[in-house]
């Protein structure tokens, strides 16, 4: 998850096309935001916890004049949902600062932890180097540490040294005082986008916040390429071979319907996603109705190919967020009863298809069925438009333990009873990848079948808190000039 932006665009309002941009990306996290700007002299940061529309208002973007700006929406899955772990992070270096921002997830953390620590220092007081170690806990303030030492050479020579060192999903955007970059691993897990303004550039996770800048889609960053835009123009470097393998859960879950990734519409994957599954699994029915928003494509497939009426059955608070992507189990828990209500007249007396596009932990699903059953419903029949969830991801997803998974340890016939539904059908693997228009040897699938395409390092390094155990925690504020709400 996360969500990254960034403008170079002289003579425009580079903040408030950063705001609108993160606001378009939200989806993609929730948990905090932030904004770097450079005017060419230096660079000012803001961030805070909270949505895009909580953390800024119009006299604090107003406050922000350059010409280039990096954005951030974080959902946490590598350190602990706090201020220090905020993004962009930022750090001085010895010719000005650098501001990033980071999409995806690392595997060898304990790795750059440990040439952090062979940063040399520049005085005899506690430096940035280690102060990055103890004031955080996420792999992005390894890599803007990292970077930020390049005393003999330029930042982009520095970024072509230091990237293919680094391992996992990475879609990176940042910034010195007169320089955006962008970067993205070498299998391309993570999307990323570059698109054109009349006046300057964008890149983006999605091609929505480039819609929604006012900006043209160019292409995506391609794997393994690192982008450097300045006064110069557009610059591209091939920094390792593309093995392209990204995402399938993009298409499934992550990603925007309106979303274009790899040349294929997100819409027209997960609608074909619902048609498969009623071929994979019909039921005579009453009425097919989506969990919304994300289940809604496929539930409309589900109903076109089956010919069962589609309807919708739930109504969405539109003031919650995604419960899928809270930090905790009991703001999950809470968020689920918040967010659905069931339409009874729809449902009462109803035999129900109901069609969502995962099932993770299971707390959703049995929360939804209830409410069907207390609706009035006879029957309820859970259609899935993605495979059983088994393995953990550590390439940016929160479900990093084995023992969180509901598929994990019960056969289908068992999923649907601890949900309370009648049947429960998953799609194929087979039928997911055919309907994103992608061979499979293209897409990451390794949270349904355990085949990772990043070897992994250690099992005892991996899981929610890679970091955890190779840096110290710490009281220590972010490095300055930085500002957050009081």
């Amino acid at each position: 998850m996360c969500g990254v932006f960034g403008v170079w665009a002289p003579g425009e309002d580079v903040a408030k096309l950063t705001y609108f941009g993160l606001y378009s990306l939200q989806h993609r996290g929730q948990e905090s935001a932030g904004i770097s700007v450079s005017n060419g002299r230096q660079i000012l940061v803001y961030k805070d916890m909270g949505l895009v529309s909580q953390v800024f208002d119009e006299n604090t973007l107003e406050s922000f004049r350059g010409h280039l700006a990096v954005g951030h929406c974080r959902y946490s899955t590598t350190g602990a949902s706090t201020w220090q772990n905020a993004q962009p992070t930022f750090r001085p270096t010895a010719d000005g600062s650098i501001a990033l921002g980071h999409n995806g997830n690392l595997i060898n953390t304990a790795a750059l932890a440990e040439m952090v620590k062979q940063l040399p220092s520049d005085d005899g007081e506690l430096d940035i180097h280690a102060r990055d170690l103890e004031s955080s806990t996420n792999d992005t303030s390894l890599v803007t540490a990292l970077l930020a030492h390049h005393p003999d050479q330029s930042l982009e020579a520095r970024a072509l040294e230091l990237l293919p060192q680094v391992q996992g999903a990475f879609s990176f955007v940042f910034m010195n005082e007169n320089t955006l970059y962008a970067a993205r691993d070498p299998e391309g897990i993570r999307p990323l986008m570059l698109g054109r303004l009349d006046r300057g550039w964008v890149v983006a996770s999605e091609d929505a916040a480039l819609a929604t800048t006012g900006a043209s889609v160019v292409r995506e960053v391609e794997p393994g390429e690192l982008i450097v835009i300045d006064e110069d123009g557009l610059r591209s470097h091939k920094f390792a071979e593309p093995r392209r393998k990204g995402c399938v859960f993009e298409y499934v879950y992550l990603a925007r319907p309106d979303a274009t990734i790899a040349n294929r519409s997100v819409h027209e994957a997960r609608v074909e996603m619902g048609r498969q599954l009623a071929r994979e699994f019909p039921v005579e029915a009453d009425l097919v109705i989506p969990v919304p928003e994300s289940g809604t494509p496929a539930a409309s497939g589900y109903a076109l190919e089956s010919g069962i009426p589609f309807g919708q059955g739930f109504v969405k608070n539109a003031y919650v967020g995604r419960t899928f992507i809270q930090p905790s189990q009991t703001l999950r828990q809470l968020g689920i009863r918040l967010k659905l209500n069931a339409l009874e007249h729809m449902i009462r007396g109803k035999r129900i298809v109901v069609v969502d596009d995962s099932i993770v932990r299971g707390n959703t699903q049995r929360a939804q069925v209830r409410m069907l059953r207390e609706a009035g419903a006879t029957e309820v029949h859970v259609r899935i438009s993605s495979p059983p969830v088994k393995w953990p991801c550590f390439y940016g997803i929160d479900f990093a333990t084995r023992a969180e998974l509901i598929a994990n340890g019960l056969d289908v016939d068992e999923i649907a009873a601890s949900v309370g539904a009648d049947s429960l059908g998953y799609i194929s693997l087979e039928g997911m990848v055919e309907a994103t228009g992608q061979p499979q040897t293209s897409l990451c699938t390794a949270c349904f079948t355990g085949e990772y395409p990043i070897e992994l390092p250690d099992e005892s390094l991996l899981g929610k808190h890679l970091l955890e155990a190779t840096l110290k925690p710490s009281t220590h504020g972010e490095a300055l000039p930085v500002f957050n709400n009081p």
